[in-house]
């Protein structure tokens, strides 16, 4: 079967692209935030209580959806998803958070949070050479080019304020995200409360545990509100719109639009914590938004050939998803039940979502 398709208006990676950056938004206020809350609650345990935060927030908007009679129109997840989740907890949930506030805590909010971009080409990086997605040649230059932002911050000999642990700490919990950002990607559709769900729990409960072996403490319950909300919005809500940008984008895509999280927080970081930033930092931070706007602007366009495929995921009857239904089949739209891909060539513009990973 061929056919010649135009995008349409309302597609999935409109909502892929909103759904990023919501994300990015509700994210990029977590690093100036939670540098000032660093101020009377230790680091690990910090990192334990936003995850848990957003974990509570999530179950209670589950039980409200449930109470509604409103059930979630998606796959569960199964036991075969249990490697894909433990990678997920244990890099994007516990190993990241810590060494990004162990970083926040050696350098500047403004520069800290300009730095996060690493995140972005380093999910890229392994999108391409691992899990088979493409990039064309400008968006590798884009990747780049925030390589070379983040690079400005120690150019200027006269960056006091720049720690090199801090930086090497900071780039380290980019690439424990940018692993989860792959992984999650391969989970994608499933439901994306659940994985954020499991994810946010446990590396909650996981940290908090941890930061109290270590020795930290939360010096006032006055701190609880502030941490409540900013889990909420951050490591809540952020993480199940971002599993939607995963789904609908892919991992190297979903990288550049979540590349605009630091810039809220830079900004942030302006407004709240006082900061000031120095012409470097001006300079680093030009760089990195020249590479995310080189980024959102590709399109990716040309006669491919989608295999014959089967798997389980929540979908609407598109030109994708033309399949017979049995008896015990969810009805309505959209809904999820196992269903197979006959073989199909067309042309479109799309990108690496899970059913386009097909070779160039």
């Amino acid at each position: 079967m061929r056919m010649r398709t135009a995008f349409p208006a309302g597609d999935e990676r409109f909502r892929g692209l909103a759904c990023g950056l919501l994300a990015a938004a509700f994210f990029g206020l977590s690093a100036p935030l939670s540098k000032r809350l660093l101020a009377g609650v230790g680091p690990v345990l910090l990192a334990g209580l936003l995850y848990f935060a957003g974990g509570l927030a999530l179950t209670v908007a589950g039980w409200a959806r449930a109470a509604r009679g409103r059930p979630a129109a998606e796959a569960r997840l199964g036991r075969a998803d249990a490697p894909l989740l433990l990678g997920v907890v244990a890099l994007g949930g516990i190993a990241g958070p810590v060494l990004m506030l162990l970083g926040l805590r050696r350098v500047t909010g403004f520069v800290g949070s300009l730095l996060l971009n690493l995140e972005a080409p380093l999910t890229m990086a392994l999108a391409v050479a691992i899990f088979r997605e493409h990039l064309s040649r400008r968006e590798l230059l884009a990747a780049g080019t925030i390589v070379l932002g983040a690079a400005a911050f120690r150019l200027d000999p006269s960056a006091s304020r720049v720690d090199s642990l801090g930086i090497v700490l900071l780039a380290a919990a980019c690439l424990c995200w940018a692993v989860d950002n792959n992984l999650t990607q391969r989970l994608s559709v499933r439901d994306p409360f659940a994985i954020a769900r499991v994810k946010t729990l446990s590396a909650g409960a996981t940290n908090v545990v941890l930061g109290l072996v270590f020795g930290d403490r939360l010096e006032s319950l006055s701190l609880l509100p502030a941490i409540a909300l900013v889990g909420a919005l951050a490591y809540g809500v952020s993480i199940v719109l971002d599993n939607m940008a995963l789904r609908l984008l892919g991992a190297a895509r979903e990288a550049a639009i979540f590349a605009t999280a630091p810039f809220v927080g830079a900004l942030v970081s302006v407004l709240v914590l006082a900061e000031r930033p120095r012409a470097w930092d001006a300079a680093g931070g030009a760089l990195m938004v020249a590479g995310v706007v080189m980024l959102l602007r590709a399109r990716h366009a040309h006669l491919h050939r989608h295999a014959p495929l089967a798997h389980e995921h929540a979908h609407v009857h598109d030109e994708h998803h033309q399949h017979d239904h049995g008896p015990e089949d969810p009805p309505g739209e959209p809904h999820a039940h196992a269903h197979r891909h006959e073989p199909m060539e067309h042309e479109h513009p799309h990108v690496s979502d899970v059913h386009h990973r097909h070779e160039h």
